[in-house]
């Protein structure tokens, strides 16, 4: 079962969560719909490099990056889109692209965009594209003391 080192590590620390099955579903858009979970509260996992270290970024499915805001945010120039191959055996127990957005079970810092930070959920990829954990954001947060801040790209006809 991919997410059981996260399972384990949530319940070593007093963590109430929920998992939910789903059909399988590989973009953050088909996993929202099958989860049937709103694209906003669906937290999806990119990995990128700051000057070559692999770095999470998470971020509401609905959104993109937007590398100027990560540029700024990080103090630093030097960050590029990592490809599959640079990060997937860091992952070993999850599939390709499902891991989940908990980097300090990695050894990685976390970059989380300020959006996530307006619900009190949060739900994401639990190491399979057929699994969803959701749990309180504040636990989260606890847990994973991500950098947060904005670095979404603005959904089209929004300020």
């Amino acid at each position: 079962m991919p997410i059981k080192r996260l399972r384990e590590y949530l319940d070593s620390h007093s963590v109430r969560y929920f998992v939910v099955s789903h059909s399988p579903a590989y973009t953050a858009q088909e996993i929202a719909a099958a989860a049937h979970v709103p694209g906003r509260e669906l937290a999806k996992t990119v990995m990128v490099k700051i000057r070559g270290r692999i770095v999470m970024v998470v971020l509401p499915a609905s959104r993109q990056i937007d590398f100027v805001l990560l540029q700024k945010l990080a103090g630093i120039e030097d960050i590029v889109l990592a490809d599959e191959e640079e990060f997937s055996d860091l992952f070993p127990e999850c599939e390709p692209g499902a891991m989940p957005p908990f980097g300090n079970l990695y050894g990685m810092e976390v970059y989380v965009s300020e959006e996530l930070e307006e619900d009190d959920e949060i739900a994401f990829n639990a190491g399979a594209h057929t699994e969803l954990l959701r749990l309180p954001y504040r636990d989260f947060r606890r847990l994973v003391s991500p950098v947060v801040g904005r670095l979404a790209m603005k959904e089209k006809g929004t300020p």
